[in-house]
């Protein structure tokens, strides 16, 4: 508060004295206390209204005592219940939690984690997945601008997400407690089987096995695959303390169309703790049909290569690149992708027009867009020959097939020759364009029908940037591949519209994500956001039935059918008002990837702590812990000093307060006969 301030209430109180003292005070013959009282109220009165005029600013000072936070994170998943650890865990996490020393010197968090990452004290060992790499990104985004140590209760076997070893803070030390038998015990494991999802009728699909084993002496072992009671595959595979790893690499042949589902299993004569992991069912769909794609393009182009690569990811596809002059028989091709198209590729317009065929148009900087006009009138393009970069921005209102928003507002540019682009007769935009942040009120990406014939137009060169960014934001290509199958998908498809179309897979391993998208369109064939959508599923083996509502989401509805058991399901999706129905099935293969480990990974905990510079413990060990986590003086208490200014305006008390005196005064001198 400052001097001029001080001065300015001494003042107030003067002049609230003074004006209180000569109303009631000075003039009154008889000094009662009625008079008393109310030059009492009088002065009060003025006095608060005159502060609130100077509105002086009260200032608090408030100590406070900071601790370094300990986050105690303890891991939920069902792989330490297999590993009979269970109560052990419990009995750390209280010891630590209740530890008086550390509650003096840490604010104690304690957490759980599975696959997914929460405060809790309580826990019940059922997590189906675990995710050591969510520990890491929470407490980063939880604990900013701070160092703290975090224990980590857990038995290191990780099962989805990044590893973890790398996800850490370096500058925040990790103390691994590492839980579980770490006793070598004799096990086979499958460890990882790779297949591909489709296989193609009369084909041999490659299936590739990498087994491991756990023990002290030379060993040999049968791998078998099998369906049902017919072997496919035999063969000894010979292991030692110094060989630990086998890769098999099999053939099998796609005899028999249809959801093939396939068994693995190694096993030997000798015991094992563990054999759930010597067994690991897959499924392959086996498909007598093919999706040709053929890319005729005047010029070579990165962009060529890396739609090649996006559309083969789908083994339903295959793509030939072709020059516009060459090409053979357009009959041999499902879907022709023309990209830049000029003069040359007027042969191609000509005969895909008389054989029906769908076309994918990409432009670029060597686009004739005179001769595109001449050769189809969906979009007219009036072009100069400056040279522009376009930016994305998702229409969420497209309804031709069901798609999500990746993040294409953050992909670089496409480059496309600069002018005014209109769309004529019936076009679905996906991707408007923008130039900066100005929108240009043109398609980027847009799809046309006519005549029975549809054509998917993307218009800019460079689209193999937005397959190497998804990389980079995604470390997989998979969402721009899915983006590209999408698009082939329509174009391979037949043009008879549906109004109920329901997404889904074949099979799925337990444990999984069971997500099942439908979309509705009305008699217009517009996507209706007010559709009532149910699914029946139905187990085959015990026939128990269950029935979820679907859930609206962007353009599409959805429902998680997480939880449900290893089995047979056939289910039946259902508009209820207009009772369009689907039905389908699929399968729900047999796998607990919990129930693979023997033994913690103490390997792989030794080097986090090694990597953030802290040290691995174990239960009987747990003192140590205690004990150099107290004497560490990097984590220390820090006072804090918190200044708070408060206007007196802001007192709502005070004019309260006010009104009360010059009330009471009121209904006093009404009383007394003063008015």
């Amino acid at each position: 508060m400052t001097t001029t301030t001080i001065l300015l209430i001494v003042l107030s109180l003067v002049v609230a004295g003074s004006l209180s003292f000569y109303h009631y005070l000075y003039k009154a013959k008889n000094k009662s206390k009625v008079s008393l009282f109310l030059a009492f109220l009088r002065f009060s009165s003025i006095f608060g209204i005159l502060l609130l005029l100077i509105n002086p600013v009260i200032t608090k000072n408030t100590l406070e005592i900071v601790k370094t936070p300990l986050p105690i994170v303890v891991d939920n998943s069902s792989s330490i219940s297999f590993l009979d650890a269970k109560e052990k865990v419990l009995e750390l996490h209280k010891k630590l939690i209740s530890n008086s020393d550390l509650q003096d010197k840490f604010e104690m968090q304690s957490y759980q984690f599975d696959s997914e990452f929460q405060q809790s004290e309580k826990f019940d060992f059922t997590g189906a997945q675990t995710n050591l790499d969510a520990v890491a990104k929470n407490l980063k985004s939880s604990n900013k601008n701070v160092i703290f140590p975090t224990v980590i209760i857990t038995d290191g076997n990780q099962t989805s997400g990044n590893d973890y070893v790398y996800g850490f803070d370096v500058v925040n030390k990790v103390f691994p407690l590492v839980v579980g038998d770490t006793t070598t015990f004799l096990d086979f494991k499958i460890n990882q089987l790779n297949v591909n999802k489709y296989a193609f009728y009369k084909n041999k699909f490659p299936v590739e096995v990498f087994l491991s084993y756990s023990g002290t002496k030379n060993i040999t072992a049968n791998f078998t695959i099998s369906r049902g009671n017919s072997v496919f595959s035999k063969q000894t595979i010979s292991f030692s303390p110094s060989n630990k790893t086998a890769i098999v690499n099999i053939l099998l042949p796609a005899n028999k169309v249809g959801l093939q589902v396939f068994k693995a299993s190694i096993s030997s004569k000798e015991k094992e703790k563990n054999t759930y992991n010597n067994t690991k069912n897959f499924a392959v769909e086996v498909i007598d049909q093919k999706t040709n794609v053929a890319i005729v393009s005047a010029i070579n182009h990165p962009d060529i290569g890396a739609l090649k690569n996006a559309i083969e990811a789908n083994l339903q596809r295959k793509v030939t690149i072709v020059k516009p002059n060459i090409i053979k028989s357009l009959q041999d091709y499902n879907i022709l992708i023309l990209y830049q198209p000029s003069n040359e590729f007027k042969s191609i317009f000509d005969t895909a027009k008389l054989a029906g065929i769908n076309t994918f148009i990409i432009t670029g900087n060597n686009t004739d867009f005179n001769f595109l006009n001449q050769q189809q009138n969906s979009l007219l393009f009036k072009m100069s020959g400056q040279k522009e970069d376009y930016l994305a921005e998702f229409n969420s209102q497209f309804n031709l097939f069901a798609i999500d928003n990746f993040g294409f507002e953050n992909l670089p540019p496409l480059q496309n020759t600069f002018g005014n682009i209109v769309t004529n007769g019936n076009v679905s935009i996906l991707l408007s364009s923008k130039i900066r942040n100005i929108n240009t009120n043109a398609p980027m990406l847009a799809f046309a029908e006519s005549q029975g014939r549809r054509t998917a137009y993307l218009l800019g060169e460079n689209s193999w940037k937005w397959r190497m960014q998804s990389h980079i934001e995604n470390r997989s290509f998979e969402k721009f591949d899915l983006f590209i199958d999408k698009i082939i998908q329509f174009l391979a498809s037949d043009n008879s519209k549906k109004s109920l179309v329901v997404e889904h897979e074949s099979f799925y391993n337990s444990g999984e994500p069971i997500e099942i998208t439908a979309q509705y369109f009305n008699k217009n064939f517009e996507f209706d956001e007010k559709a009532r959508l149910s699914i029946a599923i139905t187990n085959s083996k015990t026939k128990q039935t269950k029935n979820y509502d679907l859930l609206k989401s962007n353009n599409s509805y959805k429902v998680n059918l997480d939880g449900l058991t290893a089995g047979n399901y056939d289910f039946s999706v259902k508009e209820l008002n207009s009772k369009t129905t689907y039905s389908s099935h699929f399968e729900i293969l047999d796998f607990d990837i919990e129930k693979q480990f023997v033994n913690p990974d103490v390997e792989k905990l030794t080097q986090l702590a090694t990597q953030t510079q802290g040290k691995a413990y174990f239960p009987d060990t747990i003192e140590e812990l205690i004990k150099s986590l107290l004497n560490n003086e990097e984590y220390k208490a820090v006072q804090k000093n918190t200044i708070t200014k408060t206007p007196l305006i802001d007192w709502v008390w005070l004019l309260v307060l006010i009104s009360v005196f010059l009330s009471t005064e009121w209904f006093v001198r009404k009383y007394n006969g003063l008015l």
